[in-house]
């Protein structure tokens, strides 16, 4: 078995996941409901929606801190996507040798903080008795909440990570991003394994509110587990959801060395950005086509190889209407042929989160050759011919996935994973 790729670099496998979604905690769990396509979408009950335009959401609702704000419930996520991927992977829990990556929300101080705030100031002294208010409060929690680097700061603590941890933010795609910084930090020698890790626990009354002012939340509230129904022609916009998915990446060679289990190899990683605009995609789906491109090209692979597609598949009727015109360009003809199928029309979108869980899934595919449908394909969009392995599960010999992550402002990543290494 050859440890390095046609390129000369190591070749980079996966040895342990670990997923964590509205749908349940561990891939057992998360495997069942996903393939006998069962919805984890459901009314929100976290916080007041009256007068909201969408009620619904796919918020993780059974964890001690699933109440206690985003920083808090992020980082729980990011912890147990990581505990079971490192189990999984027969590696230390405390000793992890290797870089982390994790790929999170941007944060803000919660409502709840920021009212304990504003009634202790004086309110004709404004925003600056407001920040000396904050100063004097001297409470660490207040701080760590609002600090982009204390999640991972505590998780390469627990976990024996090295070096710097990175947390990084690239919109959507956020995810796949954490995969391709390990992928390429493993590549470049700089370590034998790495840690990624993307986690999102924001779904929070602000976020909602946000995105519903920008038109792009479904606001079918009366059915809940009907409202993602990605590629179809009814389709109004996604569901705010959250998640966490983790990958123990690792040279083949360093895991072949300590007998590991090789559960799947990442065969190459592409990324473009668009400068088109903050939300929307640009129109020819140009950097979307490159993305593609570009991780056939940095697995070197042609586009005959790849045997289903993991797809971005929000439920937005523009985002969706470009990932067919991105996919058809690059694949021709035989993109009406290759299964497609969207997990999201099950979790929901878990932004930050959404690329390293739909890797998860994606790898559990090739492993279990099962691929998990597109629920809520009750209405075809003519315009958009795709074979999305429509409300069933389908039983599949898969070798290869391509999954896709587009962000919003713009940030493409798609990563190409095999079952086995060559």
């Amino acid at each position: 078995m050859k440890t390095t790729d046609s390129f000369g670099r190591p070749v980079v496998v996966v040895t342990g996941m670990g997923v964590v979604t509205s749908l349940g905690q561990g891939k057992a769990d998360n495997w069942s409901a996903l393939t006998s396509g069962r919805s984890g979408i459901h009314p929100i009950t976290r916080f007041p929606i009256d007068h909201l335009a969408t009620t619904i959401a796919g918020t993780v609702d059974f964890l001690p801190s699933s109440d206690k704000g985003a920083s808090a419930l992020t980082y729980q996520l990011a912890d147990l996507a990581a505990e079971e991927a490192i189990a999984e992977a027969g590696i230390p829990t405390d000793d992890f040798t290797g870089p982390l990556f994790l790929a999170a929300p941007p944060v803000e101080l919660d409502w709840h903080d920021r009212l304990a705030l504003y009634a202790s100031a004086k309110e004709e002294d404004g925003f600056r008795n407001l920040l000396a208010n904050a100063r004097r409060r001297r409470e660490r929690d207040y701080f760590d909440a609002s600090q982009f680097g204390t999640i991972a700061d505590r998780l390469a603590d627990k976990f024996g990570t090295r070096g710097l941890p990175i947390t990084l933010s690239t919109a959507c795609a956020s995810g796949a991003t954490a995969i391709q910084l390990g992928v390429e930090a493993i590549r470049r020698g700089e370590c034998d394994r790495a840690l990624a890790i993307g986690a999102d626990g924001s779904a929070t009354a602000e976020a909602l509110i946000r995105f519903s002012l920008l038109s792009a939340l479904s606001t079918q509230n009366e059915r809940p587990e009907k409202a993602s129904k990605p590629f179809s022609k009814d389709r109004d916009g996604f569901v705010l959801a959250e998640g966490s998915g983790a990958l123990v990446l690792e040279s083949l060679e360093s895991a072949l060395a300590r007998g590991a289990e090789i559960l799947g190899v990442m065969r190459g990683c592409g990324e473009k950005a668009d400068d088109f605009h903050r939300t929307r995609s640009k129109p020819d789906g140009s950097p979307a086509i490159a993305a593609v491109q570009a991780a056939l090209s940095d697995a070197g692979m042609s586009d005959s190889e790849i045997a289903y597609i993991n797809a971005h598949g929000t439920s937005t009727p523009e985002n969706d209407k470009m990932e067919h015109l991105s996919l058809s360009t690059v694949f021709g003809e035989r993109m009406r042929e290759i299964p497609i199928s969207s997990n999201k029309s099950m979790i929901g979108h878990t932004l930050s989160a959404a690329g390293a869980v739909e890797a998860v899934f994606s790898l559990m595919t090739m492993r279990e050759s099962v691929i998990p449908p597109t629920i809520n394909y009750d209405n075809p969009d003519p315009a958009i011919e795709l074979d999305v392995v429509p409300n069933r599960k389908r039983e599949a010999d898969i070798t290869s996935v391509l999954s896709n992550s587009f962000g919003f402002g713009g940030q493409n990543t798609c990563l190409v994973m095999a079952r086995e290494p060559v």
